[in-house]
């Protein structure tokens, strides 16, 4: 395979993507689309078999994407880290997780990083694409692949660019959204400025691979305090008998000064929830506490349980230890297939905990990992909503039959507030939205 690969790396520019995953795939699709070959390199074996099949398990690519990728035999999908030798560019995608203790994971990436020193060559730019915090390209990737015995800037390049991609947001296809980059030198940077520069119609360098990391923390961190911020608006609403998106609306009317955020129940997802922690870890090596970040986590990881509380205080005078619910969406956002720290695992948890028996409902998750158990999408019917006691719309999925829940369901507890216009009247169901004035504990917690 290695003498065929550096054959064709003669005719293409070729890059290897080393992780397939939420970031890794499509990236590794939108640089074939513009004439390079790729060899897409993950350690799951079942994924190869998939793609080389041209099946796609990612729900917002589709087979045809893959088999037409596969069909160019410019995407060469493998579990061979050796075919990292015949790229000419060499990109990071793997997860950065947080340790159960609430730490940055890096072991995908140190484990990754050492198989690239292994085959580096001279003349190879190597990308980290992972978010992270600042001072990972310098002070972790970097020492890893100087094993190689090659000198940074002069025989081989590194450099960092933050991954950018938002599931289910169709306005804004990878391809489109402007690209931060960065090296660990100026001949670094130019390197990646130029590979990207052939794939994405705008980039911005910037002066360090230390910035770069920071403005991805920046970005996210952003979400996390306002949609934090608003969750607590939320709650403090509920006390008030106030409704928090009437309250939204009534503001989002200022032409500025105001940016319009909207509460849920928790912010999952491998980015938000995440890269901030990696920031809040890294400033107490310098003595410091990033007050924000520890409160917004705070209240995020409150979120869950506040909404557990509601549905039980709805449902008085039946005990939760009683009752039947219905979580509908698994997701952490609509019209994805990822539950990765999502609010709805918590509820269910929760919910569990005080007695309940849960049922979830999630169109693009089939079953779901919940501890040591497999947990398995229950069928959506009129019958099954009438024998719940209780509906939690924990994801608001643009399929959502809003219809069938009012006109069969007891009890819907809305924590998206896509119920807000259902005309009054129109279905059996009691209605409770988040925020929209109920009976919180909210000074309980």
């Amino acid at each position: 395979m290695t003498e065929q690969l550096q054959k064709d790396a003669n005719e293409y520019k070729t890059v290897a993507v080393l992780g397939l995953g939420y970031v890794g795939l499509p990236l590794a699709l939108l640089l074939v689309s513009k004439g390079f070959r790729v060899l897409g390199i993950d350690p799951d074996g079942s994924k190869i078999e998939m793609l080389h099949r041209g099946i796609s398990y990612n729900h917002e690519i589709e087979h045809d994407k893959i088999k037409e990728a596969i069909g160019s035999d410019r995407f060469l999908p493998t579990s061979q880290h050796s075919a990292i030798k015949a790229a000419d560019s060499i990109i990071i995608c793997v997860p950065t997780p947080l340790t159960d203790y609430g730490t940055p994971d890096l072991s995908y990436l140190t484990a990754a990083a050492s198989q690239v020193a292994e085959q580096l060559k001279e003349g190879q730019l190597v990308v980290l694409e992972s978010s992270t915090y600042p001072g990972t390209t310098r002070e972790v990737l970097l020492p890893l692949l100087e094993r190689s015995g090659l000198k940074v800037g002069k025989q081989f390049y590194v450099a960092y660019s933050p991954e950018r991609v938002d599931p289910g947001n169709q306005k804004y296809p990878l391809e489109l959204i402007p690209k931060i980059v960065s090296g660990v030198t100026p001949e670094c940077l130019e390197r990646i400025s130029q590979l990207y520069g052939e794939v994405f119609p705008q980039i911005h360098p910037v002066s360090s691979t230390d910035t770069a990391e920071m403005s991805k923390i920046l970005e996210n961190a952003h979400r996390l305090v306002n949609i934090s911020f608003i969750n607590e608006i939320a709650m403090i609403c509920d006390k008030l008998g106030l409704d928090v998106w009437e309250v939204i609306d009534a503001a989002a009317t200022k032409p500025f000064g105001f940016t319009p955020y909207y509460p849920g129940p928790g912010i999952g997802g491998h980015c938000i929830p995440v890269d901030p922690s990696y920031l809040l870890w890294k400033v107490k090596q310098y003595g410091m506490n990033a007050e924000f970040i520890g409160l917004s986590n705070a209240v995020n990881h409150k979120m869950p349980l506040y909404v557990a509380q509601q549905v039980r205080h709805a449902l008085l005078p039946k005990s939760l230890s009683s009752a039947s619910i219905l979580i509908y969406g698994a997701a952490y956002k609509r019209d994805i297939a990822d539950y990765r720290e999502s609010a709805s695992i918590d509820i269910i948890r929760l919910l569990r905990l005080e007695g309940a028996n849960v049922y979830y409902h999630d169109p693009y998750i089939p079953k779901l990992k919940l501890g040591d158990s497999l947990l398995y999408s229950s069928e959506l019917t009129p019958e099954l909503l009438a024998s719940m006691d209780a509906v939690v719309i924990a994801t608001d999925h643009s399929g959502i039959p809003l219809t069938m829940l009012t006109e069969h369901a007891r009890l819907i507890y809305d924590t998206r507030n896509v119920l807000r216009h259902q005309p009054a009247g129109s279905g059996k169901a009691k209605i409770v939205r988040l925020g929209a004035g109920g009976a919180g504990d909210y000074e309980n917690m």
